[in-house]
């Protein structure tokens, strides 16, 4: 069991897996709460499978209704039978009464987790100011000081000459914008997206995303070592990608419709948790630069500190054409962004426009969280936290065959279950980890191919006993699935 008493990370029955809450150093760990008395539920870990005595007759009723309700098009509540009534931080309350750990975390919204103190604070000003709830595109103070933390937080050779368009309220929303952008500015109709890509639900993000078919777009490879399309992996898989990539692009017969745009995720999430190398993704933006193609970051899901640095292509120093925001960048509320180059910036007067991309709350609550993130370091917390929670989980891998890759950045991570006999996805064996996760009073999700991967994405206050609890519950939930499957 991981005991966080100790500060060790400790399996019982098993290889003892590494350290998670030994120190790092009072100037590299951030204090993970604004305040600790106002936000001490925050830290707290509830026990296991904590009950508190309160009927479940009236959860089963929300639930039937959902069910005879909503659409059969509906995704979490299908796998997560919950009725959330309160949360705050990591920790949700269901109606029954039940505690669970939240490592969804609204699918990498919350960076904060729930009902922070700040968050919470900068909502109840606008409230409190009377200012209006509903402006369109009109300027006003809370949208001014939203830009300006958002640009403060930038790669600064894009703040510099940068435009920013407010979308609708979701990401996919954004990214509609940003391929129409590109298109418009550059007067080519063609996309180079990736395998494994996923952008969004509507239309173009589909057709933009991993399983489209019948499209504009040419699909090129996506870097990964597990599963590499060329067999080898490492460097050299990428390498060979890159290689490919270019070569194809400068291929008289290679049949690409002249690209407006490349579409790239710094770390696909739905993918399977998929981190792009570093040199690969500055390969993507010399071979775009050199044939004047807008490179289009999509920082849906790594943006504001998930992966360890505040924007995902940080990492590799690329400053791409395009950035595409939105999830964490609202503080839990409905908001979605692009921020550009100002030379793609070639737009008519309501070329792209939108009735609800003026949310105050939300750039109310997203300001304030893009300063949370940036003033108590919550990027490089989360690097130092992520690494320690892979390391512990490769070895956890070590004692257990079904699982076959333990990969990601930060506080964005995936374990890949298989088949120990034949290496193949196990998709019937992660929806088992995920359902005995939630017996455990653990949310997770799955993604990657065949929704065979188990991905984590708790939220960057997670405090280092939250680590250890989380680790705990998976390191139990994943034997105990192994051995119902068999």
């Amino acid at each position: 069991m991981f005991e966080a008493q100790s500060g060790r990370a400790i399996s019982a029955g098993g290889p003892t897996l590494v350290a998670l809450t030994e120190s790092a150093g009072t100037d590299a760990v951030a204090d993970v709460s604004a305040d600790a008395s106002a936000d001490a539920s925050a830290v707290q870990v509830p026990p296991q499978g904590s009950r508190a005595r309160r009927p479940a007759g009236a959860a089963d009723g929300i639930l039937r209704r959902q069910s005879q309700r909503e659409s059969a098009a509906r995704t979490y509540a299908r796998s997560l039978p919950i009725v959330p009534v309160r949360a705050r931080g990591l920790t949700i309350e269901g109606a029954d009464g039940r505690r669970y750990l939240d490592c969804l975390s609204g699918a990498g919204t919350l960076a904060l987790g729930h009902n922070h103190p700040v968050v919470l604070e900068a909502i109840r000003g606008v409230l409190d100011s009377g200012a209006p709830l509903h402006v369109l595109d009109l300027a006003t103070p809370v949208k001014d000081a939203f830009t300006t933390e958002l640009f403060a937080s930038l790669p600064p050779a894009l703040a510099a000459d940068a435009r920013i368009q407010f979308c609708g309220p979701a990401g996919t929303d954004a990214v509609e914008a940003a391929l129409k952008l590109v298109r418009t500015a550059t007067g080519r109709s063609g996309l180079l997206a990736f395998t494994g890509a996923y952008h969004g639900m509507t239309a173009g993000a589909l057709d933009a995303s991993g399983g489209a078919a019948d499209v504009r777009v040419t699909r090129l490879p996506y870097p990964q070592d597990f599963r590499c399309p060329f067999g080898v992996g490492g460097p050299e898989g990428a390498e060979l990608g890159a290689r490919w990539t270019e070569n194809l692009l400068d291929d008289p017969k290679g049949g690409v419709p002249a690209p407006a745009g490349m579409i790239v995720e710094p770390v696909q999430g739905e993918g399977g948790v998929l981190p792009a190398p570093d040199s690969w993704l500055r390969r993507m933006r010399e071979i775009t630069q050199a044939r004047g193609i807008p490179l289009i970051a999509d920082e849906v899901q790594t943006g504001v500190g998930r992966t360890g640095a505040f924007w995902g292509v940080d990492h590799a120093g690329v400053v791409p054409d395009v950035l595409v925001l939105s999830k964490a960048i609202g503080g839990s509320l409905p908001l979605a962004v692009i921020v550009y180059r100002a030379g793609l910036d070639v737009w008519a007067p309501g070329a792209h426009a939108g009735t609800f991309r003026g949310n105050q709350l939300a750039m109310a609550a997203g300001a304030a969280t893009l300063a949370y993130v940036r003033e108590n370091r919550l990027a490089e917390r989360a690097a130092t936290l992520g690494e320690r929670m892979l390391t512990a989980l490769r070895g956890l891998a070590s004692a257990h065959p079904c699982i076959g890759d333990v990969r990601g950045r930060g506080l964005m991570i995936g374990v890949e279950l298989v088949d120990p006999d034949t290496g193949a996805c196990a998709p019937a064996l992660a929806a088992a980890v995920r359902q005995e996760c939630l017996e455990r009073g653990l949310i997770v999700e799955l993604g990657g191919r065949h929704s065979a991967v188990v991905r984590l994405l708790p939220p960057l206050t997670l405090t280092d006993e939250q680590a250890a609890a989380v680790l705990d519950r998976l390191a139990d939930a994943i034997p105990a699935a192994a051995r119902r499957s068999h």
